[in-house]
């Protein structure tokens, strides 16, 4: 059996601080995570103590009691917390990829024209999208409704419904996340 010791250093005591700040997070107590976990209550305060080995079978059973993976729970990857934007000149954006969710992307992009008159000229496709006015004041249409998203106002919305983003009379600077479908349809629009 694969067993963690106090001797493993600094990712068994991280692996013991997560379990006690997991379990703190979730407002249980000693004897409520423990039930869960089918362990006994000075079972787990030890183990989170660090005054009992960290069992491989131990650490499953905490895991899915905190409703969280394996993975997560003795992840020790911290050497790249601080990511450098992609520069996207032609269309004045910076991206970030958010590397624990694949497939989701955040955008900073400084917009200086006005939404489109046309209904025509909205735009329709999967995906789910989130975006917060850092400066100005940005228009959202959606559908057949018109909104004022102003600075520290944010907007969240279903890519499916149509829909188009503009400055209300002078720049405004955005930070959008896109899913992986809505940075698809939003890359679509550009190239046509």
């Amino acid at each position: 059996m694969v067993r963690m010791t106090q001797d493993d250093g600094e990712l068994d005591s991280l692996v013991r601080k997560r379990i006690r700040a997991l379990r703190v997070a979730q407002g249980w107590s000693l004897e409520e995570l423990a039930g869960r976990a089918r362990l006994s209550p000075s079972s787990l305060s030890r183990i989170e103590n660090g005054q009992r080995r960290l069992a491989l079978d131990q650490l499953v059973t905490l895991a899915r009691a905190l409703d969280t993976s394996l993975d997560q729970l003795v992840e020790n990857d911290t050497d790249d917390v601080i990511l450098s934007p992609m520069i996207d000149g032609a269309h004045g954006q910076m991206r970030w990829p958010i590397r624990a969710e694949p497939g989701m992307t955040v955008i900073r992009q400084r917009m200086t024209t006005p939404p489109p008159d046309s209904p025509a000229a909205l735009r329709a496709h999967s995906g789910h999208e989130w975006l917060v006015v850092l400066s100005g004041t940005a228009i959202l249409l959606l559908g057949n409704r018109r909104f004022r998203v102003e600075t520290n106002q944010a907007a969240e919305f279903p890519t499916m419904v149509p829909h188009a983003i503009g400055t209300a009379g002078g720049p405004c600077d955005v930070i959008g996340i896109f899913d992986r479908e809505a940075r698809r349809g939003h890359n679509d629009k550009k190239a046509g």
